[in-house]
């Protein structure tokens, strides 16, 4: 599908097909404005079992029945919306531009958490404002800062991609401590009025976005009469195997980053689950720079990585309730955070292989949007299980089998013979 450019230049036609320029100014300011806005994103959104924490003892300290599953369907409702909103989101980005899409996404992100920080007593509204509002621009921040990054990198996209990602890790590492320390001191209320001051720095950075020259074309009449999906990639077989694998392994993935400073709470009274938070948060960032330089390197297998961290994250996650001591928690933390990194700092740079930079906004947009699901349903389920049994043994074992299970799905692919590849397409030889 053609690329609406955001400055809408006339371009001559090139004589050799155009690459990116994998550098420059310019374009490492657009990884700086991505970093930002992956990081205030997913810092906020992965330090939620801090607010979970709090959320679930007021809801229970008025009587409300269910609080854990209530109180975890906030979260999981945000990182749903996120992800059920990317479709959407690939769509914009196409017809309006990664810098629009973007702004109106922390717009939207903004709006919700102010509204949360007024109706934080009525969790049924906490459902609309903090999970589907603020998801919803969260998803229109969040996609187009990865969809952006294969217009200015080829060759370093996997580093790239894993130095934007890592901001999210950065983050998960500093948001905790500061809500740690800012709930006690001015409320809840006031934490969420100050992450909606946060988002406002979504819009500043989308300023950044643009698109570089050569790869810009003005849409003629008959692009736009075109219909605004984009069918190829639906038949691309391999493509449809990795965005239906990826969901399978996802119902278990948030699971620990909503309960597990409850966890900690239940097993280990006397240890902080926020510095569990801190630990994957810490590994994360390190995992995605260093597999995002992986993946650069010529013959490596990127879905094969990403199989990898899928069994790891699985049988870590189960390890976890089985753990005598609090050093063995901290050891399994970090080995989660670095296979996560690993797993997150795939995502753009295979749908660049798989569908080229034409398709990549919305096969990015589509796949998160099939990862609504299992992201949403995990933690309430969860809760749930936890709610019945007091106990975080049968939660948390479940949860680690779903990764496993995506991971030998993905073999699927090695039986799909590969087609000819386009000038837009075939950015890594491996897939």
């Amino acid at each position: 599908m053609p690329y609406k450019s955001n400055s809408r230049e006339k371009m001559l036609p090139n004589k050799e097909p155009w690459t990116p320029a994998d550098g420059g100014f310019r374009a490492w300011l657009v990884v700086l404005s991505s970093f930002l806005i992956n990081g205030l994103i997913f810092g906020i959104i992965n330090s939620y079992s801090v607010i979970y924490f709090d959320l679930q003892k007021n809801l229970e300290a008025n009587g409300i029945h269910d609080s854990s599953y209530k109180a975890s369907l906030v979260g999981s409702l945000t990182i749903g919306a996120t992800f059920a909103f990317s479709p959407l989101a690939g769509i914009l980005t196409d017809r309006l531009g990664h810098r629009q899409t973007t702004m109106i996404g922390g717009a939207l992100a903004v709006m919700g958490m102010v509204m949360s920080s007024l109706l934080i007593k009525y969790v049924k509204a906490l459902y609309l404002t903090y999970g589907i509002l603020f998801g919803l621009g969260a998803s229109l921040a969040y996609t187009p800062s990865l969809a952006i990054l294969g217009f200015h990198f080829k060759q370093r996209l996997g580093l790239v991609n894993g130095i934007v990602t890592a901001g999210s890790s950065v983050f998960t590492i500093l948001i905790p401590l500061a809500f740690g320390k800012l709930i006690p001191l001015i409320g809840l209320e006031w934490v969420l009025r100050s992450i909606a001051c946060l988002m406002i720095f979504i819009v500043v950075a989308a300023n950044l976005f643009e698109i570089p020259a050569g790869a810009a074309k003005v849409p003629d009449s008959s692009t736009e009469k075109k219909e605004c999906l984009n069918f190829e990639i639906w038949k691309n077989k391999k493509y449809v195997i990795w965005a239906l694998a990826i969901p399978i392994s996802l119902f278990g993935y948030f699971v620990p980053y909503v309960h597990m400073v409850k966890f900690v709470s239940v097993n280990f009274p006397d240890a902080d689950g926020k510095i569990l938070v801190m630990c994957i948060g810490l590994t994360s960032g390190v995992g995605r720079i260093i597999f995002g330089k992986i993946a650069d390197m010529p013959n490596v297998d990127r879905i094969l990585l990403q199989q990898i961290s899928f069994i790891s994250i699985g049988s870590l996650t189960m390890l976890l309730v089985v753990a005598p001591a609090w050093s063995y928690m901290i050891l399994i933390a970090l080995g989660m955070g670095l296979f996560d990194g690993c797993f997150i700092s795939l995502l753009g740079p295979i749908a660049f292989d798989l569908c080229g930079s034409e398709g990549a906004s919305q096969a990015i947009g589509f796949l998160l949007g099939l990862c609504s699901i299992p992201l949403t349903v995990g933690p309430p389920v969860a809760g749930k299980l936890f709610d019945h049994f007091n106990s975080y043994t049968v939660p948390f074992l479940l949860a680690g089998g779903p990764p496993i299970l995506g991971a030998i799905a993905l073999f699927a692919i090695k039986c799909v013979k590969s087609e000819p590849k386009n000038n837009s397409q075939g950015l890594h030889n491996s897939v």
